[in-house]
């Protein structure tokens, strides 16, 4: 162990632990704006650095190793002094235009300068205006850019794409878009993890708040919504509201309040998804030779644009079913609008995900069984957020009111779907039932749940094998598709998750810092399942009632024309 003492605090950790590291033990947080552990630690930004007793040169607290006898000085005159001159050379170079940021009261940047008491900037401005689609799902912002190196090393190492590079030199060093070709044009998935580690406002979604004013406007349009189950565990966190108040009915109430018309449960057809997907996958075992081993997963769309772009060879093996979003978007603007004697163009599909990539699935060819676009707003929860903020809505005030039906009952087969290995656990219940003839056990599959990286398990269904594979991030699964390419690996059911620990950990969803919280909320998709008193897709009575009045059963022609797709060029827009 290494003796040192930091800010008057004594303090002794193993060799090899950085500076910052050691005084996080004992409660001292050094400021820092790039620093995130084991994937940016580069100290780009300089803003931790700290001053050593009889050093003459302060240095950076993420990445100067401790020794025997240190004496550290985190905030002293000196440090603060040269802390405060990088925040005021970083600012020089941002757009400060903080009351029109979306980071604003959310921004580690606007954080650190109110700390340090920077009320002006005595350097030259000199802001960078790169130009950008803003039609694109994704947006960068360069005037805001600060250069920490956060987006880079985030689609490197972790989802390794490397859409993102650094360009320039010296002083007009900035990040884009690597190989000089278009975002469009890139790999890019849009798993948004680049804007939930960005700790300024450079990167973003695109804002489509503005078109749910416009809609509401419209008085010759039914407003229906979809809420997607990894939503529901996040929505409230902005609004401080105890877990007892932070209820499905109660945001539900707060929809109604903005004056959505319908508000209904994404899970619902997550269910759906199941009887069509848990179906797919029977048939793939009993007739081996017809098809692609193994079968994937396909109700992620990062994922889903992930293989088209880059591994095409596998496109074959996705399953069919559409996602939960598009498969609810398809029975809005059918099933349902059949129901309330609506004709398709009559209703507004709006989407509520903690995606941004589902921004993108919505505007894809193949997404228009009913004619025209089956889902046409989506929203992250982000938005949803600032929508409820900007109606003073106070979630807290507000009574609780159920989803409406006939697409608002689900099981907790469907919930945990937003959570790495909820999708599997899910089909695998119901192919169970189907082959076994009973119900599962409660604890029969529940090893595929976790967020590490990859997941393998063997069941047994009929007195046979099912070798499964459960994956979340797109460097782990890439790796997945060079080991299968390669012989090395043999799976028969496989699930994709394009976001580290599943929609839970989504692109769309709130932003903490430093933090990675998928597996909290994943835990509370968790919770809310075992609390159903259906915990079965297949037990669904809406959604038996939709195979009995309108799509007859699972794979069949009319489920088929509504609900998959061969996911060909999925990533092309119409």
């Amino acid at each position: 162990m290494v003796n040192l003492t930091i800010d008057g605090q004594k303090v002794s950790v193993p060799q090899g632990t950085t500076i910052m590291q050691a005084a996080a033990t004992v409660g001292i947080e050094i400021p820092r704006l790039c620093y995130l552990k084991g994937i940016n630690e580069i100290s780009a930004c300089k803003v931790c650095v700290v001053e050593i007793q009889g050093q003459n040169r302060v240095v950076t607290a993420c990445t100067t190793p401790v020794q025997e006898g240190l004496v550290v000085y985190t905030n002293s005159p000196k440090a603060r002094s040269i802390r405060r001159t990088n925040v005021e050379l970083i600012l020089s170079q941002h757009d400060c235009m903080c009351a029109t940021c979306v980071r604003s009261g959310n921004c580690s940047l606007q954080t650190l300068a109110n700390d340090l008491g920077i009320y002006d900037i005595p350097y030259e401005r000199d802001v960078v205006d790169t130009p950008w689609n803003q039609e694109f799902p994704l947006i960068r912002d360069s005037k805001k850019c600060i250069k920490c190196m956060r987006c880079v090393q985030i689609c490197d190492k972790v989802q390794k794409l490397h859409i993102w590079d650094v360009q320039n030199t010296g002083a007009r060093t900035t990040v884009d878009v690597a190989g000089n070709v278009s975002i469009e044009d890139s790999d890019c998935s849009l798993c948004g993890q680049c804007i939930t580690h960005c700790p300024v406002g450079a990167l973003k979604e695109r804002n489509d708040v503005p078109k749910i004013y416009d809609v509401l406007a419209d008085t010759s349009k039914v407003t229906v919504v979809q809420v997607a189950p990894a939503v529901r565990t996040a929505w409230a966190e902005a609004f401080n509201l105890p877990p007892e108040l932070a209820t499905e009915g109660r945001m539900v109430a707060a929809l109604k309040k903005i004056g959505f018309d319908y508000v209904f449960d994404t899970c619902y057809a997550a269910d759906v998804t199941i009887m069509e997907e848990a179906s797919e996958l029977l048939e793939h075992l009993q007739n081996p030779q017809d098809h692609s081993w193994p079968m994937f997963t396909s109700c992620c769309p990062g994922w889903v644009s992930y293989v088209n772009k880059t591994h095409p060879y596998f496109v074959p093996n996705l399953s069919t079913t559409k996602s939960p979003q598009q498969i609810f978007g398809a029975l809005a603007k059918s099933y349902f609008a059949q129901k309330k004697g609506l004709k398709p163009k009559e209703i507004c599909s709006i989407s509520i995900m903690p995606c941004v990539s589902k921004k993108r699935e919505a505007a894809l060819f193949s997404m228009r069984s009913s004619g025209t676009h089956d889902v046409d707003i989506v929203l992250t929860t982000r938005e949803l957020i600032r929508l409820l903020r900007a109606e003073h809505i106070n979630p807290a005030m507000l009574g609780e009111l159920p989803f409406d039906n006939p697409l608002g009952q689900s099981t907790g087969a469907a919930v945990i779907f937003g959570a790495s290995g909820g999708v599997m656990e899910a089909a695998l219940r119901t192919a169970y039932h189907v082959i076994e003839g009973k119900e599962a056990p409660e604890d029969a599959f529940t090893d595929v749940r976790g967020t590490e990286g990859r997941k393998v398990r063997d069941f047994t269904l009929g007195g046979a094998t099912l070798r499964t594979c459960t994956v979340s991030g797109l460097g782990n699964a890439g790796k997945l598709l060079d080991e299968l390419k390669a012989g090395k690996v043999h799976y028969d059911f496989v699930e994709v998750m394009a976001c580290p620990g599943g929609c839970v950990g989504g692109g769309g969803q709130p932003i903490h810092d430093g933090e990675e919280r998928a597996d909290v909320l994943g835990n509370k998709l968790y919770a809310i399942d075992s609390n159903r008193p259906m915990r079965q897709s297949h037990n669904n009575p809406d959604v038996q009632e939709l195979y009995k009045d309108f799509l007859e059963k699972p794979l069949s022609e009319k489920a088929e024309e509504l609900l998959h797709s061969d996911h060909v060029k999925e990533h092309n827009y119409m």
